[in-house]
This record gives C-alpha cells, structure tokens and sequence, in this order.
C-alpha cells in the first residue's frame, strides 16, 4: 500500500495493483467524476472489476462504433465494507524457492531428474522401435532423416515451448492446465461459478498488473470472455479436456515405460516370451505404485541419483556408438534430410510420426510438475544435463543402426555395449519406474486444482512435505491409476500400440496448453500481436501435423485410452454443471433481509448461548438453509456467522488475509457473514479448535476496526442531522495506518441499527445512542460490552451447523438434464469426500439438516 493520499470527489487513492483501466467517452468525464464506489449491500455487491460510466459493466456490442470516442482512463476499485477487510495486505506472498539457499537449489535441481524428468529421460527406450515399425529403413538416409525429425522436435517442444515459454506462464509457481485456467480468471471473469467478490482481488497473491503495452487489445479480449457464455463455456471444457488427457497420461505413461524397458529381456535371453515380459512389468508396476505414498522428496531423493547414472549411461553409450560406428551421423543437424524422409517414404514417415512424437512425451510434466520445484531447477536441469544426454543417445542410436538396419525392433538394447548390457538393462528398468512416477506426480497436482476450482468432486488429498506444501498424494487416484495401467498392459502388450496411444493423450494436453498459454500472452502478458501469433502457428501447426498422424491408428488399441480420456471429462463437466446448477438455485431461493429484519433480535425463536457456525456455499445473501433451520430447531444460537469456505483462483492466500466479516443485520442481531478464503495450492488442516480460535479472533479484530471507523464517522459528521445524512466524504484508516477518502460511508447500517436497538433481545443489547455523536467512552463501553459478549459465547461452546443441499431436476425438465442430475451428479456427490471432513469435527458438536433444491 501507498502512503497516505486524498483523492477529490471522495475516490480511493491509486494505486498500481488496485486501479483499473476503463474505456471512457470524452463527453462523460463529469459523468464519471461522479460515480459512487460506496458499500454493496448483501444483496448487490457484485461489481465487475472494469466499471464503465454508464452502467457499470462494459458493453462490447458497441466497441465497433465507440472506438474513435473512446479513450483509456484509471479508475479506483468500488469498496465495500469486505474490502475494508481485504485492506490489509503485509506484502506479496512469497514463492517457497524465493529465499532457500545455493545448496538447496542444487538439490532441488538434482530431485528434478527423478520427479520431472524421468518420462522425456526413457523415451530412447522406444522411439526409434515404433518409428521404424511405421516406416522400415530401407537405407542409411532414412535413418539420417528419422534422426533429424527425432533432434527438432526435441529443441522446438520441450526446449523451445516449454523450457523457454510454457514454463514463465507459472501462477506463481503453480504450473498445469488448471494453473493456467486459473490464471485467466483472475484477470477477466471467466469462471461459470459465480461466487467471486470484488475483494478477491484484494488478496496480495493477486497480483492484478496495470495493463501497459497492447493495453486496448487485451481490454477487448477481457470483453469479450467476459461478456459472453459461449466463450466462457469454450475454455472450461478446453481446460477440463486438457487435464483428462493428463490424467490419462498418468495411465498409459506406465504401462508404456515399464513394457519397454521389461521388453529388453528378449534381446539378453532369446527364449524370454511376451507373456512373461507382461507379468514381470505387472509386478513392477504394483510395487512402483505402492512407493508412491512415501512422498516426492523422499523418493525424489532416492531416484535422483539412478536417473542421474541413466542419462550419463545415455550420453556413454551414444559417445560410445558414435566413435565406433558412424560420426556421419552428425550431419542430421542439417534439417534437409527431413525433406529428403518425407519426399523417400511418404506416407510411410507421415505414419512414423506417431513415434517421433515419443521422443517429447513428458514434456508437459516439466510444467504440470512445476509446483514441487522452482522454475529455475527445472530449466538448468534441462538445458546442462536432459538435452545434451538425450541427443548423444539418439546419435549414438543413429549410428548404430547406419551399420545395422535389421535391429529396429529393439533399437536401444542392441546398440548397448554387449559388455555392458546387464547393467544398463537393470538401470533402465529401474529409470522406467521411476518415469512412471513423473506423469502420476502431475496427475495429482492437476487433480488438486481441479478439486478446488470446483471441476473436480472432493478426495482425501495427503500432503507429504512439511516444508512444501505442493508435494501431494492422492490415494484413491493413485490406486484408480494402477488399475487401469495394469488394464491397459495386459490387453495391448505391444509397445506399439501403446505407444500410439500415449501420443494421443500426450498431443491433448499438448494442444490445450498451447492455447492457453496464447491466451496467456494476449491477456496478461500483452506482448507483440506477430510474437503470439507466431508462437500459436508453429507449435499448434507443429502438433495438429502429430495429432493426424496418431489419430490415423486410433483403431489399432489406442481408442481405449481416447475413451478413457472421455469418461474422465464428462465427470468433471457433470461435477461442474451440477455444483453451478446448485449453487445458481441457493442463491435465487436466499432468504430477505427484510423477513429477517422483521423477525427481531429473537428471531422469532428462543437465543440460546453460544456459537452457531452455519456452513454454506453462498458468499453473499443469507442461504435459504438458515430459514430451515429456524423451522426445525427449538432454539439457535446468541450468536450466528454464517461460514463460507471459498477457493480463490490464487495459489495461495496468506493467513493474515483469510477471513473476511460482514455484519448481516443490526448490532443486537448478532449475525455475521464470514468468508473463508483459501487458494488451490493451500493446505486445510487445521483441526477445529484452531479454526475456531483464528476465526474468533479475526471476528474481534474486525469489530475493533468497526468501532475506529464510526469513530471517525462520529468525529467527521456536520453539527446538523442534514450535514450527517448528505455527507459524501470520510476517511478510512486500514491496518497498515494508510488513510484513505472514501466517498459513500461504510456504515450505514448502523444508524439503522440504532434506530432499531430499542427492539427487545435475549442476547446483550448496545444502549442507543443519545445523539448523533457519542462520546469516546460511550463507543469504548459498546466496544467491551459486544467483545465480552463474543468471549461469553465462545465460552458456552462452538457448534457447527451444517446444511447439505441436495439438488433433483423438476418434472418437466428434459430427459438428459434429470439423467445427469438425479444420476450422475448425485452418485458423485454421495460418494465425494465432505468439506466438513477437514477439520475432523466430533458429532457432539455437529447439527445437520438436509434440503433439496428443484432445478
């Protein structure tokens, strides 16, 4: 935050991360001059983040016509009283690699290669053997050509996109299809969940830029997404059709990396069969998944230094193959001899593109993995010890076959070194394990984000680092995982069809990050329109050319793992679609304010003493659940916060900035609505009681800055009751003791609440004030009297009420809405983990009632 700064016409002082930019009519400066950023109350406080002087939101219909009257201005952000919260920001939240020492960076890059790197590191296995099954070598130009195509597609995809690109589009080091996703939303409304609240963007993960270069551009594309549905709708299922393919990336990446590297049995032991090479990565494939618990740092640790002896034994033997057999080998660098394949074997290399593809699987880890280790790591590791170890594998692969066009099959294991042969054999199997790992990794984190965005039903997550907190584990996707990969082993034991069907799944996500990842650049990075759309031609061109190629031999086997891909997205769509529908009817069937008001203190029932944390989904309004509780119980609670639990499309919120309060009703009500605020990358496991102390104490704090703020409303009011009601300035104190002018007060409610406090009440009442400005001692004594009275309730206990809305589709709607509704979406919600389960609350101290919705 700035320093302390008034603004003329009661507007928030400006500042970088909190201003906006908005199209503005020349004619309508005094218009806008005078546009109130006064509290939003329970029922409207939506504001869009862009404000336009007319009517609040920006009309892209008329952008055509109003270019050449428009021009850009900075406005302040519209306040409301959960922003007065949301001011206090202690300084940008730090990424965990900011501040750990050289030695620590050293082996965070050394854990690398076993985490992030172990799938791109065993592609040598098999890449040659499914390209040559494709198109057969029928000289030493085809060898030449097939190694060009294998040596640019490593420097264009994994070194180029994802090394020097991809990995900069991080959400502060968060990587994946969803990080992404959630970085767009955070710059333009795109979420169809409509939960968001103007003090999100208050959060100091945040990070909103002020736009600068390109700035019209990406304010028009803002426009756009934001404006229309379709749009909106295109880019969840762009994003929930990426993260099913990562997720069945984590099936098949197993099955093909442990069969290959089984498979080199057959060339040290010639009476070795298939069948047997299917049992042994069976058994290989069950003990790798039940390690999997133990936790990235620790197996990190321990697989680090085995891939580390694999990529040296790469960069060996390829040294070792080249001086032997053929440094002619060298002159694939020169990228005619693809020509020269395509224009030799046609149709044949278009096929053997599918192979080609193998030699970048994994390339997508290196960003979907980025949560475990920084982006430094991932970068050096890459560029000093991955890429210069796997092209000497593939010269040394290249030069041996130049010699050798009969031993395609098993490429890798016979250009090994007959003296070396055993240990190589052992290494790589124990490297393909290790790859197998690399893509679960990635599962999981992408399932995380998913969970918290709301796209994926909730599971018991198990967080295996102490000291960071991305490194997860997934059980019963982990198992869930194992299962279909022995499936996919024991159906289609050739490495050729697997391989097929590891491109398809390895090109989806491939495709979809690419698109995102241009978004990326027009929205926030706003950079040069020829650089974006560069990028988009040649890497999008680059693998739908790939994806033709598998897709062709989709009906070899690989369909398996297309329709796979399918049953994941459509649970995702189905879990999304159902938590908006749900969502959409709690907040039209909310309870008024009105009704409530007229109920009194009392509520129409007995306040017994207490605490009444009442969970909903709802982060405005009061949930229709609260009114079914009234109905059901004899007596509620002298006091009653209404409890959001809400993810933020930020990796983390800081604990100083988690909850926010809102008073629902007058001071004698004892009601308030509390927010609860947590990223996607942030760890819930607080146990009950310490969620209760930090949420009691937050409470206090707020009804302290409360009290400070009618105190200077008192010390700022006019000597007559007109002055009071027509006042349009007043100054703000935030916690970090900036001051601000504020242009509509805050607080207004309370001079209903005093008009109101003569109203009888069970709880303690605030004596009504005798004039317009009270004494300091009369707020000082109403301060005690409301805080003593929150320590007495807390004191008689803390009970959870919980409501679990259920949602039935009506009788008149359409056969597939009710087959997705009563079905689908409710066997995944009955069968999802409970968001109360977080914070293992006994039954003694729990009340549930259960509500259906009609939608």
């Amino acid at each position: 935050m700035e320093g302390s700064e008034r603004e003329n016409g009661g507007q928030l002082s400006s500042m970088d991360s909190e201003s906006r930019w908005v199209f503005q009519d020349d004619e309508d400066d005094e218009e806008a001059s005078a546009i109130g950023y006064g509290e939003g109350d329970d029922e409207n406080d939506d504001a869009d983040g862009l404000l336009s002087p007319r009517n609040g939101t920006m009309d892209s219909d008329d952008d055509d016509n109003d270019n050449a009257e428009q021009r850009l201005i900075r406005t302040g952000p519209r306040i409301d009283s959960f922003d007065v919260e949301a001011l206090e920001v202690p300084g940008a939240h730090r990424n965990d690699f900011e501040d750990i020492t050289v030695g620590r960076k050293f082996l965070l890059a050394f854990q690398t290669l076993g985490i992030v790197f172990g799938d791109v590191g065993t592609s040598p296995l098999y890449t040659f053997s499914v390209m040559f099954s494709k198109a057969p070598v029928n000289g030493n130009e085809d060898v030449l050509g097939a190694l060009s195509l294998v040596l640019y597609t490593l420097i264009l995809v994994p070194l180029i996109k994802y090394v020097l690109i991809v990995l900069w589009a991080n959400d502060d080091g968060e990587g994946g299809t969803f990080a992404l996703y959630s970085l767009i939303c955070r710059h333009a409304k795109v979420s169809l969940l409509p939960n968001q609240l103007p003090s999100d963007a208050r959060i100091s993960s945040f990070r909103l830029k002020v736009p600068s270069a390109e700035l019209e551009r990406s304010l028009k594309i803002k426009e756009r997404l934001e404006t229309s549905l379709t749009l909106k709708k295109l880019l969840l299922m762009l994003v929930l059709a990426g993260t099913s393919m990562v997720i069945a990336d984590g099936v098949v990446t197993p099955a093909m990396s442990v069969t290959s590297a089984v498979g080199g049995l057959k060339v040290g032991v010639s009476g070795i069969k298939q069948d047997e090479v299917v049992m042994i990565s069976v058994a290989f494939l069950v003990i790798l998944f039940s390690v999997q618990k133990y936790g990235t740092s620790k197996v990190g640790i321990v697989v680090g230094p085995t891939l580390f002896v694999w990529f040296c034994s790469l960069a060996g033997i390829g040294i070792y193959n080249l001086l032997k057999y053929d440094t002619g080998v060298l002159r694939a660098f020169n990228p005619i001899h693809i020509y020269y394949f395509f224009k030799r074997n046609s149709t044949k290399a278009w096929y053997s593109l599918g192979g080609c593809l193998l030699c970048v699987t994994g390339s997508e880890a290196m960003f979907a993995d980025l949560c475990y280790f920084s982006v430094r790591s991932v970068q050096l590791t890459f560029v000093f010890v991955v890429l210069p170890c796997l092209l000497l594998g593939y010269l040394g692969q290249a030069a041996y076959l130049m010699e050798n066009h009969d031993d395609t099959t098993q490429a890798f294991f016979s250009s090994v070194p007959s003296g070396a042969f055993w240990p190589v054999l052992l290494i790589s199997n124990i490297a393909a394990l290790i790859a197998s790992r690399t893509m679960t990794t990635a599962t999981f984190s992408c399932i995380k984000q998913s969970t918290a965005l709301g796209c994926f039903p909730r599971l018991k997550i198990v967080h295996t680092s102490r000291k960071f907190m991305g490194q997860i584990y997934i059980p019963v996707m982990n198992w869930f995982l194992l299962f279909f990969s022995l499936v996919l082993v024991c159906t289609i034991s050739s490495i050729y069809e697997i391989g097929n069907a590891y491109g398809i799944a390895e090109l989806g996500v491939m495709m979809m990050t690419t698109i995102l990842v241009t978004l990326v650049m027009l929205l926030i990075w706003q950079i040069n329109i020829i650089i974006v759309l560069s990028f988009a031609c040649i890497f999008l061109g680059l693998e739908l050319t790939f994806f033709s190629s598998v897709l062709w031999s989709v009906g070899d086997g690989s369909w398996i793992i297309l329709l796979f891909a399918i049953v994941i997205f459509l649970i995702m769509y189905i879990w999304n679609y159902g938590s908006k529908l749900k969502y959409e009817t709690e907040v039209k069937q909310k309870m008024s304010m009105d009704l409530l008001r007229q109920l009194g203190p009392n509520l129409g029932t007995v306040r017994a003493p207490g605490i009444g944390l009442l969970y909903n989904e709802l982060a405005k309004g009061i949930p229709a659940i609260f009114g079914h509780f009234l109905t059901t119980l004899p007596a509620v609670h002298s006091m009653i916060i209404f409890v959001c639990i809400k993810y933020v499309p930020v990796p983390v919120v800081p604990q100083s900035e988690r909850f926010l309060f809102r008073r629902v009703c007058p001071k004698s009500f004892h009601i308030f609505r509390c927010v609860a605020r947590y990223g996607y990358k942030d760890v819930r496991k607080e146990n009950h009681q310490t969620f209760e102390q930090l949420l009691i104490e937050s409470l206090e704090k707020f009804i302290r800055r409360e009290a400070q703020e009618r105190s200077l409303e008192s010390d700022g009011d006019g000597d007559s009751d007109s002055e009071e009601e027509h006042s349009f300035s007043r100054v703000l104190i935030a916690p970090n003791g900036s001051v601000y002018s504020l242009g509509v007060p805050l607080l207004t409610e309370f001079r209903d609440a005093s008009k109101s406090s003569a109203q009888a009440s069970t709880s303690e009442e605030v004596k009504p004030e005798s004039s317009s400005s009270p004494t300091l001692s009369d707020a000082e004594q109403s301060l005690e009297k409301e805080l003593s009275f929150i320590r007495k309730a807390k004191e008689s206990g803390v009970v959870y009420l919980l409501g679990h809305g259920d949602i039935r589709a009506r009788k008149d709607s359409w056969f597939i809405k009710k087959l997705v509704i009563n079905y689908f979406y409710a066997f995944l919600r009955k069968n999802c983990r409970r968001g109360i389960a977080n914070l293992s609350v006994s039954h003694s101290h729990l009340i549930q009632v259960g509500m259906t919705y009609m939608v």
